[in-house]
């Protein structure tokens, strides 16, 4: 049982963002049957289901479809939007029962138009949060701004268009190391964290001792049926295998994916790829600070 499994429905997104890298795969949208297909094989192992890796998921011409197969799976799906298309999907996400929470990626906004009013792209939002604490108070939102160390933040603006709107005061101290999450609202957070490196192998070589989460706690797939061993795998540079050739079973019982885990469990980087990634040292700074909590 895998904690996410990330199963990617398009890897085409309404806006370009300078956080996300640009997608070097060919444009894919899986269709529901395909969706349905995978589903089958993936919910048994995951606790929750995201819809994407790369993409915009309300931009999916079939999102709602795609939501009536989660329901019949009775999949908790986690739910990762830009939020521009929120008021087409906002009743039926809202009446959704698979769906426990959403991230509004918000810094996703200025990002692309730095010089527009902030309002009309939050209220919606804003709304929406009310909305859900009416219908859907069980429902997780985060606004997410993980634009933090970066010179281009705008959280200032977006710190009183929230107190303003919920009526309340936002601390503004964020130590993105420690304390990551903000309850501002009933089940409203803020979600702090900072800019990271996509691997690649352009980048420097990172030493051959590490830990990550892929392919103990989660994994990917991709639009096209690609499975990879973490979200951070935007161009399947490491292909365990596609679920349209085999069956996702036989792909985590391969040896190439047997290898990486027990690798990851030894704090061994198996795969170059990952021997390029710079994020495994999150990891190293996590275990240091629990050791010294200890």
């Amino acid at each position: 049982m895998f904690k996410k499994i990330y199963l990617e429905i398009s890897n085409i997104c309404n806006v370009q963002c300078s956080f996300c890298p640009v997608v070097e795969k060919d444009k894919k949208v899986m269709n529901v049957e395909e969706f349905e297909a995978a589903l089958k094989e993936v919910a048994p192992l995951a606790e929750i289901v995201c819809l994407h890796l790369l993409g915009e998921p309300l931009a999916h011409p079939k999102f709602s479809e795609i939501l009536d197969v989660c329901e019949r799976y009775d999949t908790q799906i986690d739910l990762t939007t830009n939020g521009m298309l929120i008021r087409r999907h906002q009743e039926r996400i809202l009446n959704s029962r698979c769906i426990r929470q959403i991230n509004f990626s918000i810094q996703a906004f200025k990002d692309n138009f730095p010089h527009r009013d902030l309002v009309p792209y939050l209220m919606p939002l804003f709304e929406f949060a009310a909305f859900a604490t009416e219908q859907r108070p069980e429902l997780y939102i985060n606004f997410r701004l993980w634009n933090q160390q970066s010179n281009d933040s705008d959280n200032e603006e977006v710190f009183q268009k929230i107190e303003s709107y919920f009526n309340i005061a936002i601390n503004r101290n964020v130590e993105t190391g420690a304390i990551k999450s903000k309850r501002i609202w009933n089940r409203l957070y803020l979600h702090f964290d900072s800019r990271f490196e996509w691997p690649s192998f352009s980048l420097p070589h990172q030493g051959t001792r590490g830990r990550c989460h892929g392919t103990i706690n989660h994994i990917g797939i991709h639009a096209d049926g690609t499975v990879v061993p973490c979200c951070l795998d935007k161009n399947g540079s490491i292909k365990l295998g596609n679920i349209n050739e085999q069956s996702l079973q036989d792909i985590l019982n391969s040896e190439r994916f047997v290898k990486m885990r027990d690798g990851f469990l030894k704090g061994v980087l198996v795969e170059e790829f990952c021997q390029h990634c710079s994020f495994i040292t999150r990891f190293d700074k996590a275990e240091k600070k629990g050791a010294v909590l200890k």
